[in-house]
Parts: structure tokens; sequence; C-alpha cells
């Protein structure tokens, strides 16, 4: 089933209405906000952007996927319904939505979709929201892993001298400068710096704001930008930010435009943690 990528509020207001529908809204921002306001029926799972990936080795991954399992299974995910998630902005969550797709279709969802311009867009549109929390019953979500979406540690340092993999790093400035090692404070991690060989588009670039809506920019305003460092339609790309959710973000941006990418989702917290993988600590 070719589910779209992106779904406006206007579509998930048709989709709701349908009887047939099996659709469930997740809600990924801080469960302070969801208690003021959120979309009706939609649920809470702040996880899916705090959850920091142990490490991307065997025991971290099988650790990540049954901790989301046990979350899907208790708020009555099965893994077989039709998927919505949201965040406030797409520019201001450091892509949090979009990490939660990516942890959703890894895990095995076939039928995921991100409410283009969030929350901000929905209510933009003065469509309803509620503040009451909707009760569900526990389900069990089965695993069905596309492991084929992830980027470990061991493939990110074998295509470090592989010029047909391009390494995308799309951090803030200062992190790809080597000036501070996290979007949260400057020495949060051990080492600052990049993934040796790396290419840098910042995340905030693929995305435009019109009446403080971000919105993913045009297929051709997202392949120029992605010329600029190298990146063609015919590139292999692995993308890495901090903790895989501006990468995230990112890789939806390539997607729409038709280029192959896969995410390093350990990214930076987990490469600079480990002190035998090499780091280009030049300050640029």
């Amino acid at each position: 089933m070719n589910t779209k990528l992106l779904i406006s509020p206007q579509e998930l207001t048709s989709l709701l209405a349908e009887k047939s529908s099996q659709a469930v809204i997740i809600d990924t921002r801080s469960q302070e906000d969801y208690g003021i306001s959120h979309i009706p029926e939609s649920i809470n799972i702040r996880d899916f952007f705090t959850y920091l990936l142990e490490n991307s080795y065997p025991a971290g991954l099988k650790k990540l996927q049954e901790y989301f399992a046990e979350i899907m299974s208790r708020v009555g995910i099965s893994g077989a319904e039709r998927l919505i998630v949201y965040e406030d902005t797409l520019d201001k969550g450091y892509g949090q939505s979009c990490r939660a797709a990516f942890l959703l279709k890894y895990l095995g969802c076939a039928q995921v979709s991100i409410l283009h311009g969030g929350y901000k867009a929905w209510q933009t549109g003065g469509l309803p929201t509620t503040d009451e929390v909707p009760k569900r019953e526990s389900s069990i979500f089965r695993l069905h892993l596309n492991a084929d979406m992830m980027v470990t540690t061991t493939e990110m340092l074998q295509a470090i001298d592989n010029s047909a993999i391009i390494k995308l790093d799309v951090r803030h400035r200062n992190e790809w400068l080597g000036l501070s090692s996290s979007p949260y404070t400057a020495d949060f991690c051990p080492r600052k710096g990049r993934i040796p060989n790396a290419v840098w588009i910042e995340w905030h670039r693929m995305m435009t704001s019109e009446s403080e809506i971000s919105m993913f920019r045009s297929k051709t305003e997202i392949l120029e930008i992605c010329q600029s460092v190298g990146i063609t339609k015919d590139s292999i790309v692995y993308v890495y930010c901090f903790k895989g959710s501006r990468a995230a973000n990112t890789l939806i941006a390539l997607q729409l435009a038709g280029i192959s990418a896969r995410n390093y989702f350990g990214s930076w917290n987990e490469w600079s943690r480990d002190f035998s993988l090499p780091v280009d600590s030049r300050v640029m």
C-alpha cells in the first residue's frame, strides 16, 4: 500500500470522517502541551522524541524494539492501523514527528503519514481541538522490522572512505563547525566535530515558512539544495544529526525529491562517545 508521506489537515479531517477508517493519531509533543489542547482522539507518545538509542549494535537495537513494542501494545496499536503523527511545527521540534514516523516504519508499520505543517497548521485551519484524553484498550503490537532503514555504527564506519556513499550531516551550524557537541549544550557529548568525509546541509534549509507554518520545500528546491553538496537522484546517502531526529526530517525531504537515503539513528550522540571511532575535530 502506497501511503502518502505527508497529509494535510484537510485530508486528515476527511480520513477521520470515513466510517471504515482505522486511523490513529499520535501527538509527539510534550505531555504539558498535549494536556493544554490536541487533535481530538489523538494519543500522546513523547517517547518517540525523547528515547536515546543506547547503541546501534544488535543489543541496543533489540532494546529499542522491545521498548516501543511495549508502549504501542499498551496504547492499543497493533501496527496494522493507519498512523498519523504530528508535532507543533516542523522546524521547531527538532524533527520529532519525522523521528516518530521513521521509528514506526522501522518497527514495521506500513501506513504512516506526517501531518504537514503540524499542529500549527491544524489550528490555523480552524479545526477542532480538545483537552480530553481518549481511553484505549491494550493490544499486541507485532514487530515486522525494516532493518535496512537503519544505518548502524558499523555500516557508517565502513562508509567513511567509500565515495559512493555520501555522509550527510544536517546538524546546526555550531555543531558542524565543531563548536558544540549537541543542540542542547556545547559539552553534552565528550567530543565535538564531524564524521570524517561528511558534507553538510543544515536541516532547516529543506523547509520554508509561510504564516509561521513550516512546510517542506518543493522537489525542485530540495534537489537544488542537495546538488550544492554533490547529492543527486542517483546518490546513496547516509544522514545523521545528534540522535536521528533532524536526520529523519531531512530523510523525508530527500524521499520527496526521489533520493535514496538511510538514517544513522545513533548519530553524533553515539559516535562521539565511542573513542575508537574517528572524528574530524578541526574547528572550521
